[in-house]
């Protein structure tokens, strides 16, 4: 599983950008993928209990505004590292790398427990607050106890598992998604069905093979062969660190708590005007849109050492390559996305579900929400972009832009007019109005580009983490 070598950080400003995307992207494509995968083989198998199926995913959707909220504190840590982890390797600055990576750990084991303890003590009254009804409610709880409870595990592994792929170490990255997907699936059933668990069985399912995955990834980062490896101090702290890296990663933390937000206001008005199976068709709609939006994500992780090095060192012309190329394969995929949902919806949603009123709820939940499905790509690009370069305040908006400030307004207009329909139709309208501000935005920094030639100072642009 472990390159030792790693592609050499100096390649990232040499090889041809189809190549490193190529390189970088595919590995974490199929990591995302699986990670895709990982969070829906949950899904399927809690959606085929025998008996309480049809309610168990409503209560499990009425989870993931907290689920987001989780991986929003820790992409806070974990996204900002890795990109000054990226840059700094551009910069042939090792030492200040290896204390980023101290930092992360340090940062995810504080703010992992907050978490878990904050959520445990207000459990009921947040999952009632994000949808949960008297029925679905108990499901809910089973799930989020044993997650909670391995939440500082969750944290650390995919924050260290960010910095293993922006150090040149993408394989090893996807081998660990891989791994987590494959053990998940394999004791789903085992811990649900044979066990007699249920949903319990499939949150501890999640927290053991994030575990065991967890293991590996310590023993990674403890071999000093490796350019970026643990200090003496593993636990070490550094404040300026610890500002910069999460100013940076406050873009995609602002994305998840939107994330989050909006998942709650959906859930509210699903249960206001359709009820808990309502909520469960958006659990199932959410799943499989997910799939492919994680593909996204893995062309986004690829690109992001790609840009974040190429702007540390000055190279604009191939900063603009990585771009172009990452947007339009990002745009074959949530096209395919589109075409899945239009014109196969009830082959898609049968894989959770065979109740047949939650099934008709799913299959026109996932065709309306999914009618400018082509356009998130670039948006979602767009955002990492952003990001990736240090322009915290652009990533930040359109990060907020498309799940938040354009969404809500409609989810408490459209519901009035046209009851649940309007919460369906509220989700592509709101994309479409976000896809064209970033539209806006990307045009004119590709004009400020354009003025500068490789190797000028970046004045007016954003920093590039000395």
């Amino acid at each position: 599983m472990a390159e030792r070598g790693g592609a050499a950080p100096t390649e990232l400003g040499t090889r041809s950008i189809a190549a490193l995307l190529r390189s970088y992207a595919v590995p974490g494509i199929v990591a995302m993928t699986a990670s895709s995968l990982y969070n829906m083989v949950d899904s399927i198998f809690i959606g085929h209990i025998p008996g309480v199926g049809a309610l168990a995913i409503s209560g499990l959707a009425v989870t993931f505004p907290i689920m987001n909220l989780g991986a929003a504190v820790g992409t806070l840590v974990g996204v900002g590292a890795s990109t000054m982890v990226s840059v700094l390797l551009g910069q042939r600055n090792y030492e200040g790398a290896r204390k980023v990576l101290s930092n992360v750990v340090t940062l995810n084991t504080v703010l992992g427990f907050l978490f878990c303890a904050g959520i445990l003590v207000f459990l009921d009254p947040i999952l009632r607050f994000f949808g949960a009804s008297a029925d679905t409610l108990p499901f809910a709880r089973d799930y989020m106890m044993v997650i909670m409870a391995g939440n500082i595990i969750t944290h650390l592994y995919f924050g260290l598992n960010s910095l293993i792929r922006a150090s040149g170490h993408p394989r090893t990255a996807m081998g660990l998604t891989l791994f987590t997907v494959t053990s998940n699936a394999l004791l789903d059933p085992l811990f649900i069905y044979v066990f007699g668990l249920g949903i319990k069985g499939a949150a501890l399912a999640t927290v053991l093979c994030q575990t065991l995955a967890l293991v590996y990834t310590f023993r990674f980062f403890l071999d000093k062969s490796r350019l970026l490896h643990f200090p003496k101090r593993v636990f070490d702290f550094d404040g300026r660190i610890a500002r910069t890296s999460l100013s940076i990663g406050m873009g995609p933390f602002l994305m998840n708590c939107a994330s989050c937000v909006v998942a709650l206001f959906i859930n509210q008005q699903l249960l206001r005007y359709g009820g808990d199976l309502a909520i469960g068709a958006y659990g199932i709609m959410n799943r499989i849109c997910f799939f492919f939006i994680m593909i996204v994500m893995g062309f986004n992780q690829g690109m992001q050492p790609i840009a974040g090095y190429n702007y540390g060192a000055r190279k604009y012309s191939r900063v603009r390559k990585v771009y172009l190329l990452t947007a339009l394969c990002a745009t074959v995929v949530t096209t395919l996305g589109f075409v899945v949902a239009e014109a196969f919806p009830g082959a898609a949603v049968r894989l959770f579900t065979d109740d047949p009123v939650l099934h008709g709820l799913a299959v026109h939940a996932l065709r309306c929400g999914c009618l400018v499905l082509p356009l998130v790509g670039m948006q979602m690009v767009s955002t990492n972009f952003f990001q990736c370069l240090g322009m915290v305040r652009k990533s930040i908006f359109l990060s907020l832009s498309r799940q938040l400030l354009f969404l809500v307004p409609l989810l408490y207009t459209l519901p009035g007019l046209m009851g649940v329909e309007g919460v369906w139709y509220s989700l592509p309208l709101s994309d479409l109005v976000s896809f064209t501000v970033t539209l806006v935005m990307v045009l004119s920094l590709f004009r400020k580009f354009s003025r500068l030639d490789d190797g000028q100072e970046p004045a007016g642009l954003g920093s590039s983490l000395q």
